[in-house]
């Protein structure tokens, strides 16, 4: 049985998959490749770079008209400052791909003596121009995590105005970064060897994008011809939303649903959006590869100077660079389709839960406190009380820890929720740029059904009665789309003017005949 794939390239013997050249179009990098161009395919991690790489280069050997090889130089990067033992690494890995692939070994012959004769930082320069000039066809170069040695661009650069003859007639550079965002800096003091781009010859870049939601049922529905199993209509359109596309997710989650929970493996059941959400949330809690890399670079003080406005729901990003902007956007953590958002779902669930994991375990709250005993729902009044006291108390302290400073209230009110709803419910959570607010909908099922609580979560920029009033309208309308009983809005007061006892109240609102409770902090 196939199956759906998370780790490494794909192969259609054994994973669920879209033709890789597909993703590509196709007759652009042929164009590419025929003008002697030499070019960039960029995209975020655990998008399929590598799939589409390998299968191009399966698709120019079979048409026979040049030599492509594959490599990957990330090896390289272990070599650090050590340029001989980068470029060592490299040819190394050349001659063995060039075993693997072309069933050849004239780099293998000559690699070594090469290196001997030559400094390194132009060895490579020297093996790419013995290899072109011997070539019966003209070469054609695939470089992969380009962008973990982009110290190498200084000799594909040198050897360009050769090509064909004496120089791979074609490159593609493949990397998370586009060439732009290229910089060759030095490991000892950080500083910029070379000023612009290391790469001032490439002819464009190519970004491999998500998969659209057309792509995503077909691919769900392989599983669905080889096992009979079925995606409930429901199911498919959840998966979206978590996804958006996104290759690694597309694929995690259908993994998770359909062959670990135990549910999701009865091929006579269809796959329901209840397992979808369980699957979820078993990623979000293992801190799978993909979402541990993902937490890794929030830490990036360029990509927190754009995610922090997004999660404090700014009006608008202030002196922010556009290649700290297209930065985020290359890593796959925002997209800039209209507003800018977070990717997916997911990442909006993984990313508060991840800036909050210490401070959850370091809240000295039991979720027993907040479970009425009569019926196992959830008393939000009481939970929202004692937060709003804990607030006044350790607020300036709890935000300081934060390296989100700005969204520091939101971030801490969603740990101390997770901190009760981790034990039996879930949170859904909506923010972006220009929101003015945050939208949190806690989920919680309890002995008579669900209990939906939506808490709305709004910093006071204009007078507190504007604020309640936008506040209330904002509430009802999240509410009224999911279905929601019960409503509460949360004012922080982050001005150094007032006192506690001013910032600190409780006001039983409504808007169109629902009922609303302000609460301010």
């Amino acid at each position: 049985m196939r199956f759906f794939n998370t780790a490494g390239p794909v192969r259609s013997t054994d994973h669920y998959c879209l033709p890789p050249l597909e993703r590509l179009d196709l007759p652009e990098v042929l164009r590419l490749i025929e003008q002697k161009k030499y070019f960039v395919l960029h995209a975020p991690r655990q998008t399929g770079k590598t799939s589409c790489l390998l299968a191009l280069m399966d698709y120019l050997n079979q048409k026979g008209d040049y030599r492509c090889l594959y490599i990957n130089v990330k090896m390289g990067q272990a070599a650090r400052e050590d340029v001989y033992e980068g470029i060592s690494t490299i040819l190394s890995q050349m001659a063995s791909m060039e075993r693997a692939y072309l069933n050849d070994r004239f780099l293998t012959g000559i690699w070594k003596d090469v290196l001997k004769k030559n400094r390194p930082n132009v060895a490579l320069n020297e093996i790419l121009t013995i290899w072109a000039k011997t070539s019966p066809k003209p070469l054609v170069l695939l470089i992969d995590e380009i962008d973990s040695l982009i110290s190498v661009l200084r000799q594909i650069r040198a050897g360009y105005p050769q090509r064909p003859a004496l120089f791979p007639q074609s490159i593609v550079l493949c990397g998370v970064r586009d060439v732009r965002d290229y910089r060759i800096h030095s490991d000892r003091d950080k500083a910029i060897i070379t000023g612009g781009s290391a790469f001032n010859i490439k002819a464009k870049s190519l970004r491999l994008g998500n998969f659209m939601q057309a792509e995503v049922e077909t691919l769900y529905a392989q599983h669905t011809r080889e096992t009979n199993q079925r995606f409930d209509p429901a199911a498919l359109n959840l998966m979206w939303e978590l996804t958006r596309g996104q290759p690694w997710l597309v694929n995690a989650l259908a993994y998770e649903t359909c062959f670990e929970i135990k549910k999701g493996r009865e091929r006579s059941q269809p796959i329901t959006a209840g397992m979808v959400t369980e699957a979820k949330e078993n990623l979000i809690v293992r801190r799978e590869t993909h979402l541990d890399q993902l937490a890794d670079k929030l830490r990036e003080e360029r990509v927190r100077c754009v995610i922090e406005p997004i999660l404090a729901g700014q009006e608008e990003l202030d002196q922010l660079s556009e290649d700290d902007v297209q930065y985020v956007e290359d890593l796959g953590l925002i997209s800039t389709r209209g507003q800018l958002r977070i990717a997916n779902q997911i990442y909006q669930e993984v990313i508060p839960r991840v800036l909050t994991y210490t401070t959850q375990l370091t809240i000295s709250q039991e979720p027993a406190w907040y479970i009425r005993p009569e019926d196992g729902r959830l008393d939000i009044d009481k939970l929202l009380s004692v937060f709003q006291e804990f607030f006044r108390e350790h607020s300036e302290h709890w935000v300081e820890r934060f390296d989100y400073k700005e969204a520091g209230p939101q971030l801490l009110i969603q740990a101390f929720l997770q901190r009760i709803v981790n034990s039996g419910g879930r949170i859904e959570r909506e923010y972006g740029l220009g929101k003015m607010r945050t939208d949190l909908l806690v989920i919680w099922p309890y002995q008579l059904g669900i209990q939906k609580i939506v808490i709305e979560l709004k910093i006071l920029y204009k007078s507190l009665e504007k604020t309640i009033a936008i506040g209330l309208k904002q509430t009802w309308e999240y509410m009224d789309r999911c279905g929601a009983c019960e409503g509460h809005l949360v004012i922080f007061d982050r001005g150094t003017e007032k006192s506690w006892e001013e910032k600190i109240f409780q006001s039983p609102e409504s808007f169109q005949d629902k009922k609303i409770a302000v609460w301010g902090m």
